[in-house]
Formats: structure tokens, C-alpha cells, sequence
């Protein structure tokens, strides 16, 4: 946890009775809290909470909203600022670093130029000279190559370097309060701890003040020296962030707090005689890539995505596999389910996909049938314009395309009971959308689509990466008690060392393409044998 900095008695920012409605709903009220030069305050909740249009209110971002209470900053009321005197405010006296990076970089642009434009705009730099500033403000994030990135557009950058370089853009124009809103969301538990201590390091050197939005505690213990802890539009709970955590005084900070993946009871251990429901032996996936030069037109080079691995999965149990991004996982978990061409053994209940694997042959038809998966993010994998009826019910009218209507629909209202979603609950549940239903609602739909077929394997894609830490957990339980009374088998595909916890039997750590260590779950975690897996597991515990 940052150490308590030394502070000046006046604050750099103070909110006061700040309310913020659209129409006659009231989203935020009475929000107050104060931040130092120097300091670090961190905004706290579940989605829904109110605590981004809180900061996004501050520099009046928020379309349609009715804004009322008081905001100073050094004095001045940001709430009634002519809109002149803001745009001056507005990434120059308090920069915003926002959640996703791939949405708030400009896909057309190099990131060089984005950041120059920053800086000729706030600094009144020369087109030069403020492309030779977007180098070194690169470069100062630590990003690698800083003049061959600045040149780079924002999909040719990893995540990291992505948020690297919003982080430099929002630092152009030496901003007194920096808002960072979900920072680390997206990334792995090493980037996220990379980004942190660049955070911390820059925070330190520039003297900024900075109010990070997240719902990540472990985050908010390692880097924080304030918290204010928001629920329903209301501050419930604020000051230092060890005495928060250590005698949190209202009930929502304590279930915040409680909100950590834990481990479920244990389905029945699968026999001596059970055989693998997935097993693969040297499995090896490669992507041509284009050679450079002359070579280029007669033959392709390759990039081996996954090399040499294998596994087992046996009914009732979970195999974790744990990297960066990468690192491989999804590439693996692709190969599995007969999406990409491999070589070396691969079995699926016995059986191997046939070539090529892509095509819906019959036998392969039947392989997807004991094999499903859910994603990552249920907003972009249910199609918004499909009902909860046709989502679910897809598998059937594939897999079962002779099954009565009738029976269909019942068999999709029962497998939605099964993971939590009812007519008694939500009213018209069948004639539904997806965008009618919370994140962890549709993650639930997601589920019941993969279970609607009976299959024997789940793949789980990351599936509570992008969900508060409650809806996390409720969503954990659904999963374990599932596993329990169908006896399924998952492949859990994560970078968050406690979910694998919480979940795995054993588990699988890949590094560039390959398992460098493997085991039960207890024994890799407890014990690492190899670096890169220490690594991992250290920056997991903060």
C-alpha cells in the first residue's frame, strides 16, 4: 500500500453536495469528498454505481445531465465555469485516462500524432517540436522503441502499450489532477501491476493528484492512500484505505471486502476408469506469416502459437490455463474446439476432429455438441437483435432441429432456471434482449446457451474478467454448482490467479506458446517451481 504523502492543508479539489440526475432519476446524490495535491483517492463500487458519471461530471461530460452542487478546484466552481474557461480545464488542469484504450485512441492515427495534437493544442508547440515531446512522454511510460511506436497505429500496439501511450496523452499537458478510470481493467495481473507502478512513479515525479475509478480492492490496497466507497449514487464510506480496509464500517464496503472467489464444494472425483473428456499430446499450432524481401514470394515463414502441449481433462474437474495475453491460452482453447488446424494428438470424448476442422461436417457437428464454450464478454458474443428465445434455443435448432417447437421452449425455460433467470423474475422472459439484462445477467444467458445442448466440457473464456467482484463471485457459484450436479468438465482459461483458486483442479501456466509448468492446482500456486509462474503468482498477491 503507497505510503501517506505529505499534503497541504488547502485541497486541490473539493466536491460538495454534488447531485447528478437525467430527468426525474437521480443517479448521483450527494456526493462530497476532497482531494490534495499529491494525493491519491481511489473511487469504489460495482458497475452501476455511479462512481464514472461522478468524475465525468466534474468536467461536465455527461450529455443530458442535470448537474447541481459544487466542484472547486483551487477555488473555482467547475460546475458553473463558462464552457470557455472548461475546454482550458479539460486535459490541461485534469486529464482523464479511460477504460478502454482501443475505444478512446483514434483507430486512424498513429499514437505519436495523437499525442503531438494534444500538446499543439495545450502547449502551443510546433508540429516538430511537439512530435519530439510525443516521443519522450512515450518513453517516459516506458514503452519500448518509442520513436518506432509513436509511427504505430493503436491496433498494432498490445494492451499494455496502448494504455501506455492514453497514459502519455493525458500526461501531455502536466495535468494537476489525473482521472483514471478503470485503468487496468483488460489487462493481465503483470501489466496491471506494471501500469500501476507507472502510475505511482509518475504520480510521485509530477507532483499530480490522482482519483482512480475501479472496483479492483487488491488494486485499491496496493495503490491508494484514500478510499471513497460508492453504492447506489451515494458515498457510504470514505477515509484512509487502512483503516477502511481493516474496520469497514458499513455493510457494502464489508460485502465488498467479503467479495473474493472461494472455492465451492467439490463435485464427485471422477473414477479410476474415467476416460479424458479432452485429451491432447504435443499439440502444435502455427500461423504463416509472410517472409520479408525476395523469400516473401515464394514460400511463407510460420509463428508457432502453441507448441508441445499437453493435457487432460477428466469428467467433474477444471484445468486451468493461466498466462499473460500471448501467451498462447486462446489459441489452445481454439485448437480444442476444432477451430484451428493442429498438429499431434487432440481427442475429444475419445474422438479427433475431422479436417478441416473449420467445416460443419457431421462428425465434427457432433464433437460441438460435447464440447461448448462461453466468452468473455456477453454484450459483444449474444447478438443484440435476437431474443433470449432464439439465443438459447440456437443450439437445439442445430443439434436437434426435429424437436417441437413446445418442447424447445421448455427446454430453454428450464436451462435458464438453471442458472438463475425466471418469468417470475423477469416478465416476458423468452421475448427479451440481451441489453434489457445486467452484466452478470448476461453472462448467466451465455451459460444457459452453451448448457442447452447437454454438453460434457465448457470452455470458459475469461468468463468473470470484464464483472464487478460481487456479480464475480455470484457468477463463480453458478459455475461450481453447475460442475457439481452435472458432473461437467471445464477448461478455464484466465490470467487471474485466484479465479484458477477458486476453480482449477490443476492447472496449466503458458508462457510464448508453451506450458512451462503444470500440476496440481495446490501445488503450482503454493509452491512455483518455475520464474515466470512466481511471477505471476506474486503479482496476483499485490
Amino acid at each position: 500500500m503507497s505510503e501517506a504523502p505529505t499534503l497541504s492543508s488547502t485541497p486541490l479539489l473539493q466536491v460538495q453536495n454534488l447531485c447528478v440526475r437525467f430527468g426525474p432519476k437521480t443517479v448521483v446524490q450527494d456526493v462530497g469528498f476532497t482531494v490534495r495535491a499529491g494525493e491519491k483517492l481511489a473511487l469504489v463500487g460495482e458497475s452501476g454505481s455511479g462512481k464514472t458519471i461522478t468524475a465525468l461530471s466534474l468536467l461536465r461530460l455527461v450529455a443530458d445531465a442535470e448537474i447541481t452542487g459544487q466542484a472547486l478546484l483551487r477555488g473555482r466552481d467547475l460546475l458553473t465555469l463558462p464552457e470557455r474557461d472548461m475546454r482550458a480545464v479539460r486535459g490541461g488542469e485534469i486529464a482523464m485516462v479511460f477504460q478502454e484504450p482501443m475505444t478512446a485512441l483514434n483507430p486512424l492515427m498513429p499514437v505519436g500524432a495523437q499525442i503531438a495534437e494534444v500538446l499543439q493544442l495545450k502547449k502551443a508547440l510546433s508540429a516538430d517540436a511537439a512530435a519530439r515531446e510525443a516521443v519522450a512522454l512515450l518513453a517516459r511510460t516506458g514503452i519500448p522503441e518509442p520513436e518506432r511506436r509513436a509511427r504505430a497505429y493503436p491496433h498494432q500496439l498490445s494492451g499494455g502499450q496502448r494504455q501506455r501511450a492514453v497514459i502519455a496523452m493525458a500526461l501531455a499537458s502536466e495535468p494537476a489532477l489525473l482521472l483514471a478510470d478503470e485503468p487496468t481493467t483488460a489487462l493481465d495481473v503483470t501489466l496491471r501491476g506494471q501500469i500501476l507502478d507507472l502510475l505511482d512513479a509518475l504520480q510521485r515525479e509530477t507532483g499530480m493528484a490522482v482519483v482512480i475509478i475501479t472496483h479492483d480492492l487488491p488494486l485499491v490496497r496496493r495503490f491508494a492512500h484514500r478510499v471513497a466507497v460508492m453504492e447506489r449514487g451515494q458515498v457510504v464510506e470514505q477515509g484512509p484505505v487502512a483503516e477502511v480496509f481493516a474496520n469497514p464500517a458499513h455493510p457494502y464496503t464489508r460485502k465488498l471486502l467479503a467479495s473474493r472467489p472461494q472455492r465451492g464444494p467439490e463435485p464427485p472425483s471422477p473414477g479410476p476408469a474415467a476416460a479424458p473428456l479432452l485429451r491432447a499430446a504435443d499439440l502444435r499450432v502455427v500461423y504463416p506469416v509472410p517472409l520479408p524481401g525476395v523469400r516473401g514470394w515464394f514460400r511463407k515463414g510460420e509463428f508457432v502459437a502453441v507448441q508441445g502441449a499437453s493435457l487432460q481433462l477428466l469428467p467433474g474437474r477444471t484445468l486451468g490455463v493461466v498466462g499473460e495475453s500471448g501467451s498462447g491460452k486462446s489459441t489452445l482453447a481454439q485448437a480444442l474446439l476444432g477451430l484451428l488446424p493442429s498438429t499431434g494428438t487432440l481427442e475429444v470424448a475419445g474422438r479427433g476432429w475431422q479436417a478441416p476442422a473449420t467445416r460443419n461436417s457431421p462428425p465434427n457437428q457432433a464433437l460441438r455438441r460435447v464440447v461448448q464454450v462461453v466468452f468473455q464478454d456477453p454484450f459483444s458474443s449474444l447478438s443484440p437483435r435476437l431474443t433470449l428465445e432464439e439465443i438459447v434455443g440456437e443450439g437445439l435448432r442445430v443439434h436437434a432441429p426435429t424437436l417441437p417447437l413446445a418442447e424447445r421452449r421448455t427446454r430453454v425455460l428450464s436451462v435458464l432456471a438453471e442458472v438463475g433467470l425466471t418469468e417470475a423474475q423477469f416478465p416476458g422472459l423468452l421475448a427479451r434482449y440481451p441489453h434489457e439484462f445486467s452484466g452478470g445477467q448476461r453472462q448467466r444467458i451465455a451459460v444457459a446457451r452453451a448448457l442447452v445442448v447437454d454438453p460434457q466440457v465448457l470452455v470458459l473464456d475469461e468468463p468473470t474478467s470484464a464483472l464487478d467482484v460481487t456479480i464475480q463471485q455470484q457468477v463463480l457459484g453458478l459455475l461450481q454448482r453447475l460442475q457439481h450436479d452435472k458432473g461437467l468438465a471445464y477448461l478455464l482459461i484466465t490470467h487471474d490467479v485466484e479465479v484458477i483458486r477458486a476453480m482449477a483442479h490443476e492447472v496449466l501456466v503458458m508462457k510464448d506458446g508453451a506450458v512451462v509448468e503444470a500440476g496440481s492446482v495446490d501445488a503450482v500456486l503454493d509452491a512455483p517451481r518455475h520464474p515466470y509462474t512466481q511471477r505471476l503468482v506474486a503479482a496476483a498477491l499485490g
